[in-house]
């Protein structure tokens, strides 16, 4: 698989989209502070962060007990703006009036 088809499958997935979102600003976060503000549980939160790590778009650094992440610093420019670009769409995305969902036929 490609660099960029694993890259968007990592972040289709709304807990790891929201948790790089997190991890742009380019600062070290512990993972207790993203469990805390995606509302997920420790395995949830550290399965995500796997698939983030395995797919290039963080890093980590125990500390103790916890684990830090961070955005790769070393991040191809290619990525920087397809992620980016994903980032200003879904900004723009939840403007758009909420799809229905479709009822099946009685």
């Amino acid at each position: 698989m490609n660099q960029t088809i694993r890259i968007l499958a990592a972040l289709a997935e709304p807990t790891r989209f929201e948790a790089m979102r997190l991890l742009w600003d380019g600062r070290e976060h512990c993972v207790c502070e993203l469990m805390k503000v995606l509302d997920k549980g420790q395995s949830t939160m550290s399965r995500h962060m796997t698939a983030l790590k395995k797919a290039g778009l963080v890093v980590d650094r125990r500390d103790a007990q916890w684990v830090r992440y961070r955005r790769n610093p070393d991040l191809p420019s290619f990525v920087v703006t397809l992620i980016e670009a994903a980032f200003k769409n879904a900004k723009e995305s939840k403007n758009l009036p909420a799809r229905r969902a479709c009822r099946k036929a009685a």
